[in-house]
């Protein structure tokens, strides 16, 4: 039996992200047409043998809680352990708004990281796509004898991110917090290997000293203290989504073959909720380019560089470009769509219009008619 406990942070929701999440945390959204963030953190966790798994959530989870039920799609639906849903608890009545940090969060769920029977505990954010391979890097931390391992990126990410200065002998030498762009050292995934024990240490130390932050609080007075850190380098597509044109750009991303296969290698599955239905329908005159499109749609009009969520219908003559259109999603006949995120049930009427661009892509609200 494996001594490693997840731990998935899906609480956090970056006002960046506007309309897409307002009725829904960033792990919840939907990506690349059949899948939500989540997935990625739940199965990477699945795929290295680890089935109790804790998600910390704080507002807004229910459209989470629907997708991931009792977890039974990663096999993590157990008598015992299994997966273990943590909504704010460990908060006093008088706060209101949202964690101020990750180590909050973790401070908020103190009781159950310290009845954790496993020795050694993953941390991994919930609205991260990254199909990251684990064994590796759980091999390497116990191997290593270092009570904390970060999980890095061969990748520059989108935005602002923590980087990790490795030296020869394999150990962090240094850190360097929220930088933009390509800078030295190694990008964060903002994943760790901690030993459980360590990470009540940093959750005590924090809540005495009121610190919420995980990294420029935790990590760094845990460093500039003599703490040990080991790194291991994630090789593969990585993306944090925080922001709407993150959000359009990572789902972009998967139409390109290369990093799509990155993303879901046949070795490594990505499990999902899954909506039964019919094949999509094509009418006589239906155009698809470069585009994915789920199950159950009906495409009578052209769509280009598009994602395409199930039950999506497409009417005659209209033409799509560079969309993302979600689950149950209408429109119009000689609609016209370019740089559209179109949330769920949305209905574009016959002849509309709409133009965004790559950096700033139009969100249509979730049920919105047009």
């Amino acid at each position: 039996m494996l001594d490693f406990h997840g731990i998935i942070f899906a609480y956090r929701t970056t006002p960046a992200l506007g309309e897409l999440v307002s009725k829904r945390t960033a792990a919840s959204l939907p990506f690349c047409g059949r899948y939500r963030l989540i997935d990625f953190a739940l199965s990477s966790l699945m795929n290295a043998g680890i089935r109790d798994v804790g998600i910390i959530l704080q507002r807004d989870y229910q459209s989470l809680l629907d997708h991931i039920g009792s977890g039974k799609v990663w096999d993590m639906s157990r008598k015992s352990g299994g997966l273990r849903i943590l909504p704010p608890f460990g908060l006093p009545e008088y706060h209101t708004g949202n964690y101020s940090g990750t180590m909050e969060a973790l401070i908020a769920v103190d009781e159950y990281i310290r009845d954790i029977p496993q020795k050694h505990v993953v941390l991994m954010l919930g609205d991260l796509a990254a199909n990251i391979d684990l064994a590796p890097v759980l091999e390497q931390h116990v191997r290593s004898g270092v009570p904390i391992t970060a999980i890095c990126s061969d990748q520059l990410p989108n935005g602002p991110h923590h980087r990790y200065l490795p030296g020869a002998d394999g150990l962090v030498d240094g850190a360097l917090f929220y930088r933009d762009g390509d800078a030295e050292g190694v990008p964060s995934l903002e994943a760790y290997i901690v030993d459980k024990d360590l990470l009540v240490e940093m959750i005590d130390g924090s809540d005495a000293r009121n610190l919420h932050r995980f990294h420029k609080d935790a990590i760094a007075y845990y460093l500039e203290n003599g703490g040990k850190m080991g790194c291991y380098v994630h090789k593969g597509y990585a993306q944090v989504v925080r922001s709407v044109e993150a959000y359009n750009r990572c789902n972009m991303d998967m139409l390109d073959p290369a990093k799509r296969r990155q993303l879901f290698p046949a070795e490594r599955p990505v499990r999902t909720k899954t909506h039964e239905g019919v094949s999509t329908y094509y009418g006589v005159n239906a155009v698809s380019r470069n585009s994915l499109v789920a199950d159950n749609c009906i495409i009578e009009g052209e769509i280009e560089n598009c994602i395409v969520f199930s039950g999506v219908r497409i009417g005659e003559g209209a033409r799509l470009k560079n969309c993302i259109l979600m689950r149950g999603t209408e429109v119009g006949a000689h609609a016209r769509l370019n740089h559209v995120i179109a949330d769920k049930e949305c209905a574009f009427s016959v002849g509309t219009e709409l133009t965004g661009s790559e950096k700033l892509p139009v969100v249509v609200p979730k049920g919105m008619k047009i």
